[in-house]
């Protein structure tokens, strides 16, 4: 595409007056700090306790990581535009973007699939778990993640730049590859069929997460200490595969079949970016609250500072 340097792109924005853009933007930046916070609060937990030094901790933890990563890419331009006359962006701040946030999601999915494996090997083969769970294996599944969504991103982004755009109005006020591609002169068949073999790798990966809930549902019944370990482990992360998956599914809705509503912008837009601003705001509660392991050492740390 010529003459990058020079095209910019203008993003929807709130058609509201500066002072209810002020009082979103308190909104926004509170739920980025609290997003931080929480998630940051967890991967220090978890490398400072010892205790937490085993699988399923240091996985929780590369979720945490990756929601810091998926919220930053999307915050500070929807902070600055909030208090901004315009919403534009450079062409190649937008390809920066949307590389963090499909980073974000396709190492989420990744992620939330190799947690399933973890939680299937320590319920239903407890007595192989050690010999298949080695510090070896997962660094490899956390390598994999990462590397995986990245070479899925680059390749979505490289095959956008080729095309040729016959315009620069983006529906979102956030960068997505879909929106980009929409402006395409040319055919765009090769992004489809690209953005479908994305579609079918993730949805297996959502396929073998439920399957592999199955065996553990039939784990669980088969003894009361199964059944402790898959409330305590596994709830967590039920929820929180099922946040980010009704997510993602409300984002492609509202891609591709709704409509703006005239004075429902401030909703459309909450639901359509509910996959980067619920799930990383959520995981670490969930994780956090629901797992006792997790709790006490944040709490004794947070009690011991308030006695201090």
């Amino acid at each position: 595409m010529e003459n990058v340097s020079s095209f910019v792109f203008e993003l929807s924005r709130l058609n509201d007056s500066l002072e209810t853009r002020q009082i979103y933007f308190g909104f926004a930046l509170t739920t980025y700090a609290v997003t931080v916070f929480f998630n940051l609060t967890l991967v220090i937990t978890i490398v400072w306790e010892k205790t937490l030094h085993q699988p399923m901790y240091v996985f929780i933890a590369n979720i945490c990581i990756n929601g810091i990563c998926g919220a930053s890419s999307f915050y500070p331009k929807l902070l600055f535009d909030l208090l901004s006359d315009s919403s534009v962006i450079s062409y190649t701040g937008c390809l920066v973007q949307m590389c963090g946030i499909y980073s974000y999601i396709f190492c989420e999915f990744t992620s939330l699939t190799v947690m399933a494996y973890d939680r299937y090997n320590a319920i239903c083969r407890p007595l192989q778990y050690h010999a298949i769970m080695t510090p070896g294996a997962v660094g490899r599944f956390i390598a994999l993640a990462w590397f995986m969504s990245i070479v899925e991103t680059v390749i979505g982004a490289i095959l956008t730049t080729r095309l040729p755009l016959c315009g620069n109005r983006l529906a979102k006020f956030f960068c997505t590859n879909w929106e980009v591609v929409k402006l395409s002169c040319i055919d765009n068949t090769i992004n489809n069929i690209y953005g479908l073999v994305l579609m079918v790798l993730h949805v297996s990966q959502t396929l073998f997460i439920l399957v592999s809930y199955v065996g553990l549902v039939r784990a669980a019944l088969s003894s009361r200490a199964n059944r402790t370990k898959f409330v305590q482990t596994c709830l967590p992360h039920l929820v929180a595969l099922l946040a980010f998956t009704v997510s993602i599914c409300f984002d492609t809705l509202f891609s591709r079949y709704s409509q703006i509503v005239p004075g429902r912008e401030a909703l459309h837009y909450a639901l359509a970016s509910e996959f980067i601003i619920v799930p990383p705001l959520l995981n670490p509660l969930i994780y956090g609250i629901k797992m006792q392991q997790i709790r006490e050492p944040i709490t004794r740390h947070f009690s011991r500072e308030a006695r201090g």
